[in-house]
C-alpha cells in the first residue's frame, strides 16, 4: 500500500513583487511626486508635493531700488529758475548780456560763476563771440583786456560816437569830477581803486562821465592788481590851455596832504 505522495515545492524562479524588509529599510522614504527626502536635502529644494495650486517657493532674487528722489540735486541738473543755456546761442546771448552792464572787464571765472556753466565752456563762448562780432565789423567789440572782457566801440567809429557824446555836452564839471580829474592828472597812470582810495568815495560815475567827456582814458592794466589804468588825453590838455604836463601846476598848495596820497 502506498502512502500519501510527498509535499513539493516549486523552485524560486523569480523576484516577488513585495521588496525584502531587510531591503526596505535601507531605502529612503520617497514623497509623493517621485523625489526622495535625501534628494531634497541634497539640493536644499523642498520636496514637491504633487498638491495642485501650489508652487515651489522662488528663490532669492534681487529687489528692484527705490525710485530715486525726484527733489534731490544731481550733478549738472540746471537750476529750474534759470534759463537753459544747453545750446551756444543761448550762451551767447547771457553773456552778451552780462558784458553790458559791466563797468570794468570781467574775468573768466566770474562769469561762468554767474552763469553756472564751465569756465572752459565759458572761455570758448567768449572768444566765439569776439571773432563773430570782429568777423561783422560791428560796431561794438569784444576784447579781453588783462584778466577780463568788456565791450568796447570799434575804432572805425569813434568819430560818431564823440560827436554824439561831445557835442552840446558843454556843461561845467562837477566838484567831484573836477577832484577825480586832479587825482588822475597829477597821479597818472592811476587806477579807479587807488583815486577811490584818495577821495574816500566811489568815483565810478565819475570815471565814466570823464571817458565820456574824453578827458581820460584807458592806458593798460596794472601788474600787481590788474586793475585798469587811466590818464588824461591831448583834449585835457587842449581844455586846460596846456601844452603837457609838466605845466600842470604845483598840487601842493591846493592839497597840503599830497604827502599821504603816495601811501595810500
Amino acid at each position: 500500500m502506498q502512502g500519501p505522495a510527498p509535499e513539493t515545492t516549486a523552485p524560486d524562479t523569480g523576484r516577488t513583487d513585495e521588496p525584502h524588509p531587510a531591503d526596505a529599510a535601507d531605502q529612503p522614504p520617497v514623497a509623493e511626486g517621485g523625489r526622495s527626502e535625501a534628494d531634497s536635502a541634497a539640493t536644499g529644494e523642498p520636496a514637491a508635493t504633487g498638491e495642485p495650486g501650489e508652487a515651489d517657493e522662488p528663490g532669492d532674487v534681487d529687489e528692484p531700488g527705490e525710485p530715486a528722489d525726484p527733489g534731490a540735486p544731481s550733478a549738472g541738473r540746471a537750476r529750474p529758475d534759470l534759463p537753459d543755456l544747453t545750446e551756444d546761442a543761448d550762451l551767447d546771448s547771457a553773456l552778451e548780456a552780462l558784458l553790458l552792464v559791466v563797468d570794468s572787464p570781467a574775468a573768466d571765472d566770474l562769469l561762468a560763476s554767474a552763469l553756472d556753466q564751465p569756465v572752459a565752456r565759458v572761455r570758448a563762448a567768449l572768444r566765439r563771440l569776439a571773432a563773430q562780432y570782429a568777423a561783422a565789423g560791428r560796431g561794438i567789440d569784444l576784447r579781453q583786456v588783462g584778466e577780463g572782457w568788456r565791450f568796447y566801440t570799434r575804432d572805425r567809429f569813434a568819430p560818431f560816437v564823440e560827436k554824439l557824446l561831445l557835442d552840446g555836452q558843454r556843461a561845467k564839471l562837477t566838484r567831484a569830477a573836477l577832484e577825480t580829474l586832479a587825482v588822475i592828472a597829477y597821479r597818472q597812470p592811476v587806477t579807479r581803486a587807488r583815486v577811490a582810495a584818495v577821495r574816500g568815495v566811489n568815483v565810478d560815475g565819475v570815471i565814466r562821465t570823464l571817458l565820456t567827456r574824453g578827458l581820460i582814458e584807458e592806458t593798460g592794466t596794472d601788474g600787481e592788481t590788474g586793475g585798469i589804468l587811466y590818464r588824461t588825453t591831448e583834449l585835457f590838455l587842449e581844455r586846460l590851455g596846456l601844452s603837457s604836463l609838466q605845466d600842470l601846476p604845483p598840487i601842493a598848495p591846493l592839497l597840503p596832504e599830497v604827502d599821504a596820497i603816495d601811501d595810500v
